[in-house]
């Protein structure tokens, strides 16, 4: 596959529609695909999410992309429910994920002021210094949804405030992680996309 090709992992059921348009703006060249020897051989991988913890690592196992995903060496970003299969576990549905990076999702508590699922436009705060983040300015917002969060950890590289202050971006070597969709997020979102696709 030629250089900077991304190979969005489809393992079934996700809408990826909102992602390839993004893609597609920023004049990337991608394939989506849950073939091993395509993704092993894209120069990026993406890891999108939506719908249950429970049913993307069952997606995975029956595509025989479980190891696949833990040993990739190129960049890997995972978006959303992405992001959280890479960490240990996750409270939904109580499954274990990928453990790629540390960490388990715990569920946002209900509250009056922070409606769950946590979901509109939030600001993040670049705590530490990443490639992903270089051309982004602290403070940034980003557009959510999510109903489950990453906890904050040595992986962190960004994080939100809502009913609690959680991972809103990790990484750890090539794994990358954006807990808000990157794809929804305007000129902010189309700046990291070009960053990670150039990395």
């Amino acid at each position: 596959m030629p250089k900077n090709s991304i190979a969005i992992v489809n393992a079934g059921g996700s809408n990826i529609s909102s992602l390839t348009f993004a893609l597609d703006r920023i004049k990337a060249s991608y394939i989506t695909t849950n073939q091993i020897a395509q993704i092993e051989d894209s120069s990026h991988v993406i890891l999108p999410g939506v719908g249950a913890a429970n049913d993307a690592m069952d997606k995975l196992k029956k595509s025989n992309l479980i190891e696949v995903v833990r040993n990739l060496k190129q960049p890997t970003l995972g978006i959303c429910l992405g992001m959280q299969l890479l960490l240990d576990h996750s409270m939904e549905n109580n499954v274990n994920c990928l453990s790629i990076i540390e960490g388990r999702c715990k569920a946002f508590s209900q509250q009056d002021k922070c409606p769950v699922p946590h979901m509109g436009w939030n600001n993040v705060n670049f705590n530490k210094a990443s490639p992903l983040t270089e051309d982004l300015d602290n403070d940034d917002y980003f557009y959510f949804v999510h109903s489950y969060y990453a906890p904050i950890t040595n992986s962190s590289i960004g994080i939100t405030d809502y009913s609690e202050s959680f991972a809103s971006i990790i990484q750890k070597d090539n794994f990358y992680g954006t807990q808000f969709h990157p794809e929804k997020s305007s000129d902010q979102g189309s700046k990291l996309l070009r960053t990670f696709i150039n990395l």
